[in-house]
């Protein structure tokens, strides 16, 4: 075997190693994150029905709330990411303080803000008369551990720039674990019913935010990094991340959308639809764990100048992003005369899923694809283009989704156009990453 050949074959085992290391770790986190809202479901569940609905709302309001501002962790894992393959871990960690700070300012500016509208908010959400007290009392408690869910968020992207994803990943373990404790403990051993359940989310979420900002102040004194607020550091971290911003916006008007439709179809339509998203869903943990694995990788080698090994990762990454979405979609495929029966006993509403289903499996190579060029942007620190490229692919997608229900098409049409709008996404994202325009090496972009 010459030089020349064992050398690419070394150079792509070196890539699945450090994509394996990260995402691996990175997906049990994802994973943990939605069972902090299935716990309480369960435990809250038992107390009534009007209990239950309460929560639905407000979990839905908060979980809004929150998804929003999910670019804290993907604007601080890129910077931080720069500034390791560049070899300057002080700035880096020190990044990721302005990251964390502008979190706490923005939890802080969310309270003030959630706390006097709680009741409007609910009723916004059409919650019955009987849930909306519950819904205020449980939005009211949760919104106190905001901050520390922000925090969470930056300290996690801190950690990923870092090339490090198993300490989210047992932060994530601990949080789950401790959060069903203390509901259980609240809300029957000390009987305060709802409030209870979200006294102890709110705890659980502090002691992980306070675990996360315990590691990174290590580091920081480890590496003489300053602690203190830096305005234009902070103001920096803004200014990066109102772009992807604007993109996860734009992608929650697509399933806002997606959802509204669905509703217009029929009861059917909506209870299949909701079946299918959250199988979407899921699946998009398993591509998102790659593409947070890209985002590390790609932002430290752009850091430590090493444009053609950003470039032989990102062709790794998408290998590894088609691969997984084609056994993503016949695990579907397989598994769809166990999966259907565990939501629904509705023949009418199987009958409903089953071709939108198979829509989805088929759909899957093209969303790893999507998944994995996504996270090299970002990893890159292309918001802009992402922001532009998912506001083109809004504009595609609500009249095509729009159009459905006009011309009788049913669930399978919707997710016809779902599937065009990952089309859309993908030839955006493709056509950047070929052009090559992303790659801007340096310690900072």
């Amino acid at each position: 075997m010459t030089q020349a050949s064992a050398s690419p074959r070394a150079a792509r085992r070196r890539h699945d190693r450090e994509i394996v290391a990260l995402a691996v770790p990175a997906f049990g986190a994802l994973v943990a994150e939605p069972l902090f809202v299935m716990v309480d479901s369960a435990i809250v569940g038992h107390l009534g029905t009007a209990q239950l609905a309460g929560l639905g709302v407000a979990a839905a309001l908060l979980t809004t709330a929150v998804s929003v501002f999910v670019f804290l962790a993907y604007a601080t894992t890129a910077a931080v990411a720069r500034r390791v393959g560049a070899g300057e871990l002080q700035a880096a960690i020190r990044q990721g303080m302005d990251g964390i700070w502008l979190a706490l300012l923005l939890g802080a500016t969310v309270i003030a803000a959630v706390l006097p509208t709680a009741p409007a908010l609910v009723d916004l959400f059409g919650a019955s008369d009987t849930a909306a007290p519950y819904a205020t009392t449980y939005l009211r408690i949760s919104s106190l551990g905001i901050p520390a869910m922000l925090v969470v968020l930056a300290a996690t992207g801190v950690l990923r720039g870092l090339q490090d994803t198993r300490t989210p990943l047992y932060v994530a373990i601990a949080g789950f674990i401790a959060n069903a404790a203390l509901n259980a403990g609240l809300v029957y051993g000390v009987g305060l019913g709802i409030a209870g359940s979200a006294w102890g989310t709110v705890i659980a979420q502090c002691g992980m935010a306070a675990v996360y900002l315990a590691v990174v102040v290590r580091g920081a004194r480890k590496h003489s990094a300053s602690l203190r607020p830096d305005a234009a550091g902070i103001r920096a971290s803004a200014q990066a991340g109102v772009p992807l911003l604007v993109r996860t916006l734009s992608l929650r008007a697509i399933l806002m959308i997606a959802t509204a439709v669905a509703a217009r179809l029929g009861d059917a339509d909506i209870a299949a639809h909701q079946i299918i998203l959250s199988l979407w869903s899921l699946l998009a943990f398993a591509l998102d764990a790659i593409a947070i694995a890209g985002q590390a990788i790609i932002g430290r080698y752009l850091g430590a100048d090493d444009a053609q090994g950003a470039r032989d990762a990102c062709g790794r990454m998408v290998q590894w992003g088609l691969t997984v979405g084609v056994a993503l979609g016949l695990l579907v495929i397989l598994s769809r005369p166990f999966f259907l029966p565990l939501f629904t006993s509705d023949s009418v509403v199987k009958d409903t899923a089953l071709p939108a289903l198979l829509m989805v499996a088929l759909s899957q190579p093209i969303c790893g694809v999507v998944f994995v060029l996504d996270g090299v942007l970002m990893g890159a620190g292309d918001g802009p283009y992402l922001a532009w490229a998912m506001l083109l692919t809004l504009a595609v997608f609500a009249p095509a989704a729009l159009l459905v229900p006009a011309v009788g098409g049913g669930l399978t049409a919707l997710w016809g156009a779902m599937t065009l709008m990952m089309g859309v996404r993908m030839l955006t994202l493709w056509l950047r990453a070929r052009s090559g325009r992303w790659i801007v090496t340096g310690a900072a972009r």
